[in-house]
């Protein structure tokens, strides 16, 4: 019996230059289309919350329009549900789904640090381009 060489499967140039673009392009998390289930600690309608609704929803439109829902949740209406979330400051974004639990602190005017915290950015630039 005469045994045949294996013959390694020939790869089209068109094929290999897309593989060799894949290894080269950096790699950005894909995020799913779902919904992003958001809660917002408030104490009262002072303007520090309501400057904290105003920033969380622009930023929501902006990044996940239609993929969000947003609860706000007025702790002095309803203080026991703070335990659950462990919050110690006001106005406070906890983002439940998608996974992981994050939170951040602040009436979240900084729009770069609240990216970076929801995780819909790596990183924060610190000199941003104009």
């Amino acid at each position: 019996m005469n045994a045949k060489p294996i013959r390694k499967p020939a790869v089209i140039p068109a094929l290999k230059r897309s593989r060799q673009a894949r290894d080269r392009a950096p790699v950005v998390p894909r995020r799913p289309d779902k919904l992003w289930q958001l809660r917002l600690y408030v104490t009262g309608q002072t303007l520090r919350s309501q400057t904290a609704f105003a920033n969380l929803k622009q930023i929501c439109e902006t990044h996940l329009k239609g993929r969000y829902r947003i609860t706000v949740i007025d702790l002095l209406k309803h203080p026991q549900l703070a335990q659950g979330d462990q919050i110690l400051a006001v106005p406070t974004v906890v983002r439940r789904l998608p996974k992981p639990v994050r939170i951040i602190l602040g009436n979240l005017s900084d729009a770069g640090r609240v990216l970076v915290g929801l995780d819909l950015r790596a990183e924060v630039d610190p000199n941003p381009t104009p």
